[in-house]
């Protein structure tokens, strides 16, 4: 059993929360905004409020992550766990700014809020080794543990795999408009799409109680921007994507992109 808190109950937050919980640990949460209950789970008004041995972060981008652990102030020997998707220069630049002694370890994950309640995420991990193996047992109650290497490693394989699925949602969208033009009934072009290369994107945003994702536009929109910056060069397929979400409604789920082709 371990004393964890985890910072940040949105849709994620809230059900890593509960799952650890369910696990059997000791589990703190705070939000910047109130919060319903969560079985199992204490939550906190205050970050002065929070002593944890092992902090998780689940938050918008690394501005907020790095705003929050300044306020928070871990002791030494906490290892912050951010779950985050912030990119990797995010990652060691937060890492510079703990306190001595505090370590950190980046876990994006792939999955969604039902994988997160049920243990199945994938979870990309990056850190130092010492890091890696004391929060491990944790994660392993949250799905399948990728090492990926040192620090900022999981980020950096997390902005790989959202740049995909974003510009193969944009894709999906196409693809459906030309199923429209040419006449094509728009259940057998799901079906052509879901035994397709592109089988995971259209599972994920077109199939009705298919796994809930969660994602919104907004969300989608700022790990596009990372994958631009962290290039440095054009990345014609994730500008026309971006192109796309800057016309879509931020808080809608990324989804409609598709349901709305």
């Amino acid at each position: 059993m371990n004393d964890i808190a985890v910072l940040g109950l949105g849709h994620m937050g809230a059900a890593i929360a509960g799952r650890l919980a369910a696990a059997g640990h000791r589990v703190a949460g705070w939000n910047r905004t109130a919060k319903a209950p969560i079985s199992g789970v204490r939550l906190v008004d205050d970050l002065a409020e929070v002593d944890a041995e092992v902090v998780i972060t689940m938050l918008t981008d690394g501005d907020a992550v790095e705003g929050v652990l300044a306020k928070l102030a871990p002791r030494r020997g906490t290892v912050v766990v951010d779950m985050s998707t912030i990119g990797p220069d995010a990652v060691r630049r937060i890492a510079a700014g703990l306190p001595a002694g505090v370590g950190l370890v980046d876990a994006p994950v792939g999955g969604s809020v039902g994988a997160a309640a049920g243990g199945t995420l994938r979870i990309f991990v990056g850190g130092a080794d010492g890091d890696v193996e004391r929060v491990e047992p944790i994660l392993t109650a949250l799905g399948r543990v990728r090492r990926c290497g040192g620090p900022g490693a999981g980020a950096a394989v997390k902005l790989v795999l959202n740049t995909a699925l974003v510009t193969a949602v944009a894709a999906l969208a196409d693809a459906l408009t030309v199923a429209e033009a040419v006449g094509l009934d728009r259940e057998d072009a799901v079906s052509v799409l879901r035994d397709s290369p592109l089988a995971v994107a259209a599972e994920r945003t077109l199939v009705p109680g298919g796994p809930a994702a969660h994602f919104s536009n907004a969300l989608a929109a700022k790990d596009v921007d990372l994958a631009i910056a962290a290039t440095g060069a054009g990345l014609p397929m994730a500008a026309a994507a971006r192109a796309v979400l800057a016309r879509a409604l931020p808080d809608e789920d990324l989804s409609t992109l598709v349901r709305n082709a």
